[in-house]
């Protein structure tokens, strides 16, 4: 009989069990599994940083991009503003260029510079503040600046910028000064063209011989008026009440009812004196102010208001001062020479005059004298005339700023 074998039961009880070695040992290829999660992982970080840095790179290039755009209309605005004439202010500027962005004023503002300067040989130029143009001015005396410094007591400055600007060309004086001298064969070639042309009119432009073409730009009249209303303000003290400037203005046959003739590039022919005045307000170029005005706080001046009056009582509670453009644009020193020029210059057509009026050969022997030493008393005719007129000013005059 055949023995009977250990049961199915028996079989599975007596099976080898792994050892506790053997169950922690890890399956085949279970080790290269997380090696190739690791590489795949830092693939992908190494992916992202490059779409990181392409893309902040791209952000970068549109936000160059973008200020280059409101700088190219910044120089825009400013060119458009000063084809009027217009005051530029910062507000203006913020809400028609810059819209959302006024912060980036400054980046704008700084590559508009640099846009100016390299196309049109021009910059923008914040204005003083009155206020500190006025304190500026002020010299104290000699006995309060000594008790002030003794004291340790600084007087309060005011705000410089008064945060708006104009344009203001940045070519060298002598520069302009030769584009605007005569050339006699650049005049005869102007003149011919325009008879060939037949422009007779009186409205067309004259011919000055010059690269500068006075009749097509500025109001070569009107600029004129300017200057010698700053020259008479300035000779004045810097400061003149309403009717002395009238009464000067009308010995120079520019009383209130006559009025300034205007080039092509004007929409009227000609302004009346108030409303040339007016605009010089507006312009910046002139300030009236009012004076005795006790309600204004702290008893300050306060700043007229831009109709003219015509009441000769009234006219006497106003006073002209140079504006804030005037003094950015054309400079107290400018004026001052263009002052000392004409005042020297009509004395020797006066001392020609003289000459002819004698007899040829008394005359003759006396010009040559004369004409030896002209040089040099020119100069120093001039340096005296400049230094009067710097007294009359009552101080040093201030050069553009």
């Amino acid at each position: 009989m055949a023995r009977a074998g250990p049961s199915r039961t028996q079989r599975s009880q007596r099976a080898p069990q792994p050892s506790q070695s053997q169950s922690q040992r890890p399956a085949r290829g279970s080790r290269r599994a997380p090696v190739e999660e690791d590489e795949d992982e830092d693939a992908e970080d190494d992916d992202d940083q490059d779409m990181d840095i392409n893309g902040s790179q791209a952000r970068l290039d549109d936000a160059d991009a973008q200020l280059d755009r409101k700088a190219s209309d910044l120089v825009r605005f400013a060119l458009f503003m000063e084809q009027r004439r217009t005051l530029i202010r910062r507000e203006d500027i913020n809400k028609k260029v810059l819209a959302s962005n006024s912060r980036s004023f400054n980046s704008v503002f700084e590559r508009a510079q640099k846009l100016l300067k390299k196309t049109f040989a021009m910059e923008l130029v914040e204005l003083q503040s009155r206020n500190y143009r006025e304190q500026d001015n002020i010299v104290a005396g000699d006995d309060l600046q000594e008790a002030r410094n003794a004291t340790g007591v600084k007087k309060k400055t005011a705000a410089a910028g008064s945060k708006t600007y104009i344009l203001r060309s940045v070519l060298d004086p002598v520069i302009i000064e030769a584009a605007a001298r005569t050339d006699e064969r650049l005049y005869e070639e102007q003149i011919s063209d325009s008879q060939e042309n037949g422009d007779d009119d009186d409205d067309m432009p004259r011919s000055y011989g010059c690269i500068i073409s006075w009749s097509t730009t500025d109001q070569v009249g009107a600029l004129g008026v300017l200057h010698v209303i700053l020259a008479i303000i300035l000779a004045s003290g810097r400061s003149m009440t309403d009717l002395d400037l009238r009464a000067h203005l009308k010995r120079l046959s520019l009383a209130s009812n006559e009025s300034i003739s205007m080039n092509t590039q004007s929409t009227h022919k000609s302004l009346p004196i108030d409303t040339y005045l007016g605009q010089l307000m507006k312009q910046g170029y002139l300030d009236r102010i009012k004076l005795g005005d006790t309600k204004a706080a702290g008893g300050k001046r306060s700043r007229a208001p831009a109709a003219t009056q015509t009441n000769p009582d009234e006219n006497q509670a106003f006073e002209w001062h140079w504006g804030h453009r005037s003094y950015s644009e054309i400079g107290e020193q400018a004026i001052a020479t263009f002052i000392a020029e004409f005042m020297v210059e009509r004395s020797r057509d006066d001392d020609a005059e003289d000459d002819d009026d004698d007899d040829g050969k008394a005359a003759r022997s006396r010009g040559k004298g004369r004409a030896g030493a002209e040089d040099g008393s020119r100069d120093k005719k001039l340096k005296n005339v400049y230094g009067a007129i710097e007294r009359a000013a009552g101080g040093n005059l201030s050069d553009v700023k």
